[in-house]
């Protein structure tokens, strides 16, 4: 395996920050990643796995070794009455993913259309879109661990999914290289309309009978919308996960501002919408330099050409910031900051 030196990373973050890594090498089979790794050269170097970098922030250069997950392959491992089992390699792109389980009519990811990233991403953040989320139709991973140089297979339970949470984001974070995905996907599709703007979408696209299709595309219009493309400005997606308080910070701050967009949550708690809280603050559409809030979405950052890392992330901070002190809610960062 050939492993480079000193690569600028501006084309494998979606945010377009030129950070560079100090060795960066791609593997596209696990026996090139164990060879990698079995290289003495590596052992004692700081090691990363990046895989579509749509949920990375680069605050700093790299001084380490970089490994691109690049392994690919859908394969319908089986089926039953109920569903049909999909397995894709961490490296697919998700939205193509997504696309392919359509056109073969595997229901269950439709409303997950058009999120950045690839397929090995999605169980580590338990991503979600539009009321679904990425354990609902979970089945189970493999990954190698690097330091026992073992395969293991986690289940949906093993995953200790939450609101953008897994314990590759915490107990196992950095042990791990997800190599593939299983998912259970509904052969009889259950539509999951009710959520945001899907419905008029629909209306407005002159659906009569929903279908998996139909939702995708839905999706895809409302996304485009609002959402800037990472081809065109350097962006993460949502910056900043929504918050949940207890019900009885719910009230103190209801009765502060009689007009917050809030949602119910488990036990009693409510969810409350980061996006109108950070606007409600003043920061859509702000801008400084080439680091900014969208002007359609301020859940939203952005990079409008060479903005460094660290102002990306001054700018979070700011936004964190005067969050908590208009509202007394503490925000949290989605994107994981390098």
């Amino acid at each position: 395996m050939q492993v480079a030196e000193n690569v600028l990373l501006r084309p494998y973050n979606t945010f377009g920050i030129a950070a560079q890594a100090r060795y960066f090498a791609p593997f596209a089979t696990l026996q090139q990643l164990q060879e990698i790794l079995e290289d003495g050269r590596w052992k004692a170097v700081p090691r990363m796995i990046l895989g579509g970098g749509s949920n990375i922030l680069f605050t700093r250069d790299f001084d380490g070794l970089l490994l691109k997950n690049e392994l690919k392959g859908i394969t319908l491992v089986r089926e039953d009455e109920e569903y049909f089992y999909v397995k894709a390699g961490a490296g697919e792109n998700w939205h193509q993913f997504v696309q392919h389980c359509i056109t073969y009519n595997y229901a269950g990811l439709e409303n997950l259309s058009l999120i950045p990233g690839n397929v090995g991403a999605s169980p580590m953040q338990n991503i979600g879109a539009y009321g679904v989320e990425i354990k609902d139709h979970f089945y189970e991973l493999e990954a190698f661990h690097l330091h026992d140089r073992t395969l293991v297979t986690f289940n949906n339970a093993d995953c200790a999914f939450g609101y953008r949470e897994s314990v590759f984001k915490h107990q196992y974070k950095g042990q791990f290289v997800i190599l593939s995905v299983t998912y259970r996907l509904r052969k009889h599709p259950q539509f999951n309309t009710s959520y945001g703007a899907i419905e008029q979408e629909l209306q407005r696209m002159e659906v009569k009978e929903p279908s998996i299709q139909a939702i995708s595309q839905a999706v895809i219009n409302i996304r485009r919308s609002k959402l800037p493309d990472p081809a065109q400005i350097g962006n993460a997606g949502s910056f900043f996960k929504n918050p949940t308080i207890s019900a009885e910070q719910f009230a103190a701050v209801k009765q502060a501002h009689p007009d917050i967009v809030a949602y119910p949550a488990a036990n009693g708690q409510h969810k409350l919408a980061a996006g109108w809280l950070i606007e409600q603050c003043g920061w859509k559409g702000y801008r400084k330099g080439d680091a900014g809030v969208h002007a359609k979405q301020a859940l939203v950052l952005v990079n409008y050409g060479n903005a460094k890392g660290q102002e990306i992330y001054s700018l979070s901070q700011e936004v964190l910031d005067s969050v908590h002190e208009k509202f007394g809610v503490e925000l949290e960062r989605e994107v994981n900051i390098v």
